[in-house]
């Protein structure tokens, strides 16, 4: 009988161990390159609510396909400076307002028009009135004050906005039947905004660098018809201004 055929030999894996080590190596050179201060807080809120949206199995996408991501990401690039430029204010606000944010004083978000420090109008002010409640805020408008004052502010501008819920005015008359107060939500909004800026430059800060607007109760963040809506309607947003805004 003839000699059995010898059976090939097992290809040998030795190339997996340096496989493995130059995937390692690339994912720590790309770790290396990203920086968080980069990051542009409007487009990781749109990221994160595509992820807290996945209830179905499947996640909301962020672009529809390869090539309109690809012109997706070229119209953004003005939102991407942009991020660049606000991310370390973002985290700075965020670090400096931590007190006032734990005791709900006020929030920190970003749209399209920059950074929007809000505060809580109930804290602020009282309904229907525009008089700031100095004794419970002194502390907080002293922050913003000092915040605004930073050397990584200068040259930027900022917008004072108030808000109202929709209760109308309540009409108030003196001792000789004069009207007194306030004719609407209009001026009521703009007579907060005015009054926060009063204040803040009482502090230290530079007038000619803030514009203020009272928007009465045309833009609500939640529904004015609960209690709490309506309350959280109440507010004043201090912007940060983005570039394209000034």
């Amino acid at each position: 009988m003839g000699k059995k055929a010898k059976e090939p030999e097992k290809p040998s894996t030795a190339w997996q161990g340096t496989y493995g080590d130059m995937i390692t190596l690339m994912l720590c050179f790309f770790v290396m390159l990203y920086d968080p201060s980069e990051t542009d807080a409007v487009q990781m809120a749109a990221m994160m609510a595509a992820i807290n949206n996945n209830t179905t199995g499947g996640g909301n996408s962020l672009s529809p396909g390869a090539l309109a991501s690809l012109g997706n990401t070229i119209s953004a690039l003005p939102s991407i400076e942009k991020g660049r430029a606000m991310g370390p204010t973002m985290k700075k606000a965020t670090t400096t307002f931590a007190p006032d944010i734990k005791s709900n004083k006020i929030t920190i978000t970003s749209d399209e028009r920059g950074i929007v420090i809000t505060l809580t109008g109930d804290t602020f002010f009282e309904q229907g009135s525009a008089d700031l409640n100095i004794d419970d805020t002194r502390e907080t408008l002293l922050r913003i004050a000092q915040f605004f004052a930073d050397d990584e502010l200068t040259g930027r501008r900022w917008r004072i906005e108030g808000h109202t819920d929709n209760t109308p005015v309540e009409v108030q008359f003196d001792e000789d039947g004069r009207r007194t107060g306030f004719p609407s939500n209009w001026e009521l909004s703009a007579a907060r905004a005015a009054n926060v800026l009063h204040y803040l430059s009482d502090f230290g800060v530079d007038e000619q660098q803030f514009s203020i607007a009272g928007y009465a109760d045309t833009r609500p963040k939640f529904s004015n018809d609960t209690a709490e809506g309506r309350a959280y309607n109440r507010r004043v947003d201090i912007i940060i201004l983005d570039e394209g805004h000034f």
